[in-house]
């Protein structure tokens, strides 16, 4: 016999958005359950960046000191070394936010923020080890999930189900959801190498011909993102792991000998990149959004920060509602009607530059340098203002209500 459960709101997947939704719901006064299938939020090469919007989120929430208190890395600029020219690309410290910097957080951390505040409130309920495995349905509506945990089965009846499981959410899959995939043409090697003093300190991507590297200033470590044509894995492990360590001196020299502590392809983690989003975001009694919604390109690494935005207006708009009852499908494309706008602009940016830049750089074979025109661009304060802001706040800020 499974065990059953009631609550106002259930939401299936604790990452930044379901989080940050249990949190904001909780603090209305809405009884919310949140369900996370892993026993701890450790997990390796997540996205690991705070941008400006969500700052001003903590700062709304009156989180913001005591968040920064914790150990993180800032990037106030973005550069980019192009076949050896270092440009300056974005500058964060126009930004109108009360932080004009990138802070850079192991996501564990961020959550684990969240959750301790979030418990703080008795509407709050987090439940690990609970993987949810189908829906419950009525007469065409979503009334809860069915989860496994160790106790055995668990049925959670909820007035809204919010799948914020991530870009392969087992819930929109049970929901038959329609998914338009619009397609990536790299995926991502992820890795780590010890940092030393005496190297460069800023956020820096690294292109030479047919390579992209970006490495992430992680304090001790760097954390890097290697890109690969999609689907070439497997070709660059037959050229060997020697020839692999060779490209990444290449691309960074100062790693010098360090680069030996890539021992075994087991220490790079493959990021099947996916760009898509659902065509409709709800049905009676559920609601997707983050990733479930709309997976994200690595690109400006906007993904985390996307899914907090989009917590923040599902709560704004159902919360109100939701502490006396079911909300309605209109309600509920709200939602979706508030944040499809800046998912398409983001996601048709990711595109552009996949489609124009990426993918041309990854198949070169020649030299490469940057159009003249970013070079001379590159050189004025003002150009630099547009893409920080795009990476920084993005098209739609929300603000906590």
């Amino acid at each position: 016999m499974s065990k059953i459960l009631r609550t106002r709101c259930c939401i299936v997947g604790g990452g930044p958005a379901g989080m940050m939704l249990g949190y904001l719901l909780a603090r209305q006064g809405v009884e919310v359950l949140v369900l996370e299938k892993h026993a701890d939020f450790l997990r390796d090469f997540r996205g690991d960046t705070i941008h400006p919007s969500t700052l001003e989120v903590m700062h709304e929430l009156g989180l913001l000191d005591e968040f920064l208190s914790r150990p993180h890395q800032e990037t106030r600029t973005v550069s980019l070394v192009v076949g050896g020219t270092t440009l300056k690309l974005g500058d964060f410290s126009h930004l109108p936010t009360h932080c004009k910097f990138i802070a850079f957080m192991p996501q564990w951390d961020f959550l684990d923020f969240l959750a301790d505040h979030a418990r703080e409130y008795p509407h709050f309920h987090l439940r690990m080890l609970a993987e949810v495995t189908d829906l419950i349905e009525e007469q065409g509506r979503v009334i809860g999930v069915r989860a496994a945990t160790p106790e055995g089965a668990l049925d959670v009846h909820a007035d809204l189900v919010v799948a914020a499981d991530g870009r392969r959410s087992i819930v929109r899959e049970k929901a038959g959801l329609e998914v338009m995939d619009i397609g990536a043409p790299m995926d991502v090697l992820w890795m780590r190498v010890s940092k030393l003093s005496g190297d460069p300190g800023q956020l820096l991507g690294r292109i030479e011909a047919g390579q992209m590297l970006v490495m992430i200033d992680r304090g001790q470590y760097w954390q890097c993102a290697y890109l690969i044509p999609k689907g070439s894995l497997e070709r660059l492990k037959q050229e060997g792991l020697a020839a692999f360590r060779s490209k990444l001196i290449g691309l960074a020299p100062f790693l010098g000998e360090r680069i030996e502590e890539l021992r075994s392809w087991d220490d790079i983690k493959l990021l099947t990149v996916a760009v898509d989003r659902l065509k409709h975001w709800f049905k009676p009694g559920l609601l997707c959004i983050g990733d479930a919604a709309h997976a994200m390109s690595p690109v400006g690494g906007v993904g985390i920060n996307l899914a907090i935005q989009d917590a923040v207006a599902t709560s704004n708009i159902l919360g109100p509602s939701l502490k006396d009852g079911p909300v309605g499908v209109e309600q509920l494309a709200l939602v979706q009607s508030r944040r499809e706008w800046p998912t398409r602009m983001t996601q048709g940016l990711q595109v552009l530059l996949q489609n124009r830049m990426i993918d041309p750089i990854l198949n070169s074979r020649g030299s490469v340098s940057a159009p003249w025109i970013i070079r001379w661009l590159a050189q004025w304060p003002l150009f630099r203002r547009l893409p920080a802001r795009l990476i920084g706040i993005g098209f739609r800020p929300e603000h906590v209500r």
